[in-house]
């Protein structure tokens, strides 16, 4: 007996992409761990993809250092910036208004990628986001993200518990300029992040980028349909402006 159309449906890869907006980076986090443990106790292919944006707080990765953070202490202090290590590939991330993150919860067994194949996957989308975009890419042979002749301006920055994938990457849009003088991003040249909009020399809305992000991961991790969410349920904070809640709840695409 051929399985019936609502259970093929069910059985195809698929992307549930949350718009979040504004949101506090620890809220954030304890949604990523709540969805990594579910996703491994289920048995479909689904990936969740948060995107959203943070207030002004350092990350730094496995690759990072301390010694990356260029702010002073007193600057630090004043614009209450709080530095995090957290348990990610990557290096040492400032995040900020306008800079675009996607957080990706995948169960690599059920989606059948390799740890590499996944990162392949996921660098994938990110050149095919700077290909939408018409970006001139600088080429890094061996490593991941996206550079430019100004600068890295898309980050990997992944890792993967249980065979479930967290974290992701990161666009920088259009950061305020201070703020990507202050932390080197790059562990083996030491250099600054660059936004988008400085790179291709005109306005870029977060809007843009943000379904390109949506689409070109979608793509890239193999999923054949995708639907758009806006905020996610499980969490308490989604701060979205009127001005940019154009998705709407449950909106299918792909």
């Amino acid at each position: 007996m051929s399985p019936s159309p609502s259970a093929a449906a069910a059985a195809l890869p698929t992307a549930q992409i949350h718009l979040l907006g504004p949101t506090p980076l620890d809220d954030l986090l304890a949604l990523q761990q709540r969805l990594v443990y579910e996703s491994s106790g289920r048995s479909d292919r689904t990936a969740t993809i948060l995107l959203c944006e943070h207030p002004p707080e350092i990350t730094i990765g496995r690759q990072g250092s301390r010694i990356d953070v260029r702010l002073s202490d007193d600057t630090l202090e004043r614009e209450q910036i709080r530095i995090r290590w957290l348990n990610r590939g990557g290096g040492t991330l400032l995040h900020a208004p306008g800079q675009l993150a996607a957080y990706v919860v995948l169960p690599l067994e059920r989606f059948g990628y390799s740890v590499g194949e996944y990162l392949r996957r996921l660098q994938n989308g990110l050149e095919a986001v700077a290909d939408e975009l018409h970006l001139q890419r600088s080429e890094r042979p061996g490593r991941r993200g996206v550079w430019t002749r100004g600068g890295q301006a898309m980050f990997v920055a992944a890792a993967v518990k249980n065979w479930v994938s967290y974290f992701g990457a990161y666009f920088q849009v259009d950061p305020d300029q201070r703020w990507l003088h202050g932390v080197a991003t790059d562990p083996n040249e030491g250099s600054e992040a660059v936004s988008l909009a400085a790179v291709l020399r005109r306005p870029i809305r977060m809007t843009t980028v943000r379904q390109l992000a949506a689409t070109s991961l979608s793509t890239a991790l193999g999923c054949e349909r995708y639907h758009l969410f806006t905020g996610h349920p499980l969490l308490a904070r989604t701060m979205i402006p009127p001005s940019d809640s154009s998705a709407k709840d449950e909106a299918r695409a792909g």
